[in-house]
């Protein structure tokens, strides 16, 4: 049975882990506010660059195409990988780490190279028998435009020079402080989403515009930047969600200390009120042996 020393420990380890959970909280929302503001900025500029990139598609269709539209036959592909590079945000990494493993066995047949984002992906295919093309780590401390410029570069760089037949983005996408869901999208080659598709069982006519100069010039300037803002959100997206999820999993951790210190408490108090009554029988023994051996 622990002694009250031993419990007494116990309940100031608790308390000392407690307060660095609080204090990751803390900075973790901090964090998360500038990162959730960024993306939601972003958020809009991303969805209406890409309906312009849908339309300008479909206006050339037919025509002399870029080469970023170019579909090549499927036999090599790039997985981008973005997780966070620490821990102790829940399962932010496990989730995204598992649907990366599900895809890498869905192509058995396809040669499947691997861009890890992060520490944690950096960490978990370096023990794994996978092609590790290239890796960036320590950005999501000071993420910038420039980041996303040299991922997506060097992606579309080796898409064009016929290395790779598609390129593919997997990360979490952020909905709110306590979900984040893996999102898989297919970055290269670039494709116009069908006209007339139905949306919320409405059907969506594409807006019309006037160009200056041709469709294909703006289209030939436009795609890089589409392909980079793209990238840069999905890095927006992982750095929020990492936030949200390591407030959430810090909350939990800071709950079940103070669950845990008040069960060492009580059980605390049970053996010190064990202690004392024990003492006390055997003073009152000790008083009746005395009394006893006085009268004899």
């Amino acid at each position: 049975m622990p002694t009250l020393r031993d419990i007494r420990r116990r309940i100031r380890s608790v308390e000392s882990t407690q307060k660095i959970t609080k204090a990751m909280k803390l900075v973790a929302a901090a964090k998360f506010r500038r990162a959730q503001a960024r993306l939601l900025e972003a958020r809009p500029y991303s969805t209406k660059i890409g309906e312009l990139v849908d339309g300008l598609v479909a206006r050339t269709a037919g025509q002399e195409t870029h080469p970023l539209l170019v579909a090549h036959s499927t036999t090599r592909k790039r997985l981008v990988v973005i997780t966070s590079d620490r821990g102790l945000c829940g399962a932010f990494n496990s989730n995204v780490l598992r649907e990366s493993l599900r895809f890498l066995r869905d192509a058995d047949q396809v040669s499947v190279s691997l861009v890890v984002v992060g520490k944690k992906a950096r960490d978990f295919y370096r023990r794994r028998p996978f092609t590790i093309k290239s890796e960036m780590l320590g950005i999501f401390e000071r993420l910038a435009y420039s980041h996303a410029q040299e991922l997506a570069s060097g992606l579309m760089r080796d898409f064009l020079a016929d290395e790779v037949d598609e390129v593919h983005l997997l990360y979490n996408e952020f909905h709110s402080v306590a979900v984040q869901r893996p999102v898989h999208r297919q970055l290269l080659p670039l494709g116009a989403s069908e006209a007339g598709e139905e949306k919320d069982g409405k059907e969506r006519t594409p807006e019309q515009y006037i160009y200056e100069p041709s469709p294909e010039v703006i289209l030939a300037s436009l795609l890089p930047r589409h392909v980079t803002i793209q990238v840069y959100r999905a890095l927006m997206e992982s750095a929020a969600g990492e936030n949200g999820a390591r407030m959430t999993a810090m909350e939990s951790a800071s709950k079940n200390a103070r669950e845990m210190i008040n069960v060492l408490t009580i059980q605390f108090n049970k053996a010190r009120q064990e202690r004392i009554t024990k003492e006390l029988l055997d003073i009152v023994g000790g008083a009746e042996a005395l009394s006893q051996s006085m009268e004899a």
